[in-house]
């Protein structure tokens, strides 16, 4: 086994589940290329607790308890959060009454966490699946440990597709353009945008 994680890539995704996103980590907590070493969740498409307990539903169904669950932030940097509870329900499972988790998230906050994940992973791909309030608030606390990062994915915005939340804004850009604005202007490496026209 270790021989095959040393082979695998290291990931961590930051995610707002959600119906979407619970399907991705699905799929990326099964991949036999991925070694997912956290999860940070953040605001978006539910509230951020409920997004936490959506992240550990999700590691309890397929067997990865491992896997760390990191808190991260509950509002947009300079805005008015509001959620998309209307379309993936209350609880952003479609009403799924899912058990409550066993396990529980670490006390270590999100931006936090990367300083230290980044401190002590090389080679590392970043893949944010929600708003990229995280990202931005760890970015502007230690940007130095960002250069360790390999890959940064982003799935946001949109291209040549109308947006789906307003006429012309995608979700995740949406919730907080100010730290979409600061992520693609200071990432030590070119972001990689999954849009709208893809999702």
């Amino acid at each position: 086994m270790t021989e095959r994680k040393d082979k695998m890539q290291k990931v961590i995704i930051d995610t707002d589940p959600g119906i979407d996103d619970s399907l991705a980590l699905l799929v990326a907590l099964k991949s036999p290329e991925l070694d997912v070493i956290a999860i940070t969740v953040v605001e978006g498409n539910v509230p951020t607790k409920i997004g936490v307990q959506n992240t550990l539903k999700v590691l309890e169904e397929v067997g990865r308890t491992d896997v760390p669950v990191f808190e991260g932030a509950h509002e947009p940097l300079q805005h008015e959060y509001i959620s998309a509870q209307d379309t993936h329900g209350l609880d952003g499972l479609g009403q799924s009454n899912i058990a409550v988790p066993m396990i529980e998230a670490s006390t270590i906050s999100a931006h936090s966490a990367y300083n230290q994940l980044l401190t002590n992973h090389n080679d590392v791909w970043v893949l944010a699946l929600g708003p990229l309030t995280n990202i931005a608030l760890a970015m502007q606390e230690n940007p130095k440990v960002w250069q360790n990062m390999s890959r940064l994915i982003i799935m946001g915005g949109s291209y040549l597709s109308n947006g789906n939340t307003s006429p012309v804004a995608e979700h995740n850009f949406w919730v907080d353009p100010n730290a979409a604005d600061y992520v693609l202007k200071n990432s030590p490496i070119v972001a990689e945008i999954v849009p709208l026209d893809v999702t």
